[in-house]
């Protein structure tokens, strides 16, 4: 009976011990969120780049008047069919998406960060086309929003990190 209790208290010691800290430590005024709205997003082309420049609003907040950053993405959008049925159809597809992204001082024009995040969904070939589309697109707007909450991650992790205090 005491154990658990005596098990529980030594986790949270020990965990106290690590110098874990939470990202968004201090809420909206915490370093992540404020340095998230120092981003400038620079348009991304084609509807793949609507949709993640979309989904990145969502996760960086509201822009300030005059950004100290800005962020450049390239998306590389493929879909690769793979799964052959016996009339030599494709059975089942994979679309990817990946972005390279760059951090990027707007004053100077100095790389920051230079990363990428790739995701990847799987798709059934049915025999309706319009089935199809409709599952690729789905499949590309849960991409968009995946790839935009990894690279948020990604940028807030590196401004509590101070990466973004040092290059300036």
């Amino acid at each position: 009976m005491i154990r658990a209790p005596l098990l529980a208290l030594a986790t949270l010691v020990a965990l106290a011990g690590c110098g874990l800290q939470p990202v968004y430590s201090g809420g909206s005024h915490g370093v992540a969120a404020t340095t998230l709205t120092q981003i400038a997003i620079a348009p991304i082309p084609d509807r793949a780049g609507y949709l993640v420049m979309g989904a990145l609003h969502d996760r960086l907040g509201t822009t300030v008047d005059k950004p100290k950053y800005r962020l450049e993405v390239e998306l590389d959008d493929q879909i690769i069919g793979f799964g052959v049925r016996g009339d030599n159809s494709i059975a089942r597809e994979r679309r990817t998406l990946r972005a390279r992204y760059r951090l990027v001082d707007a004053a100077t024009g100095a790389l920051i960060l230079d990363a990428t995040a790739t995701s990847d969904a799987g798709i059934d070939r049915v025999s309706s086309d319009y089935a199809v589309v409709a599952a690729e697109t789905t499949a590309l707007e849960r991409l968009a929003v995946d790839l935009a909450a990894q690279i948020s991650v990604r940028l807030a992790r590196f401004a509590q990190a101070g990466g973004m205090v040092e290059a300036q």
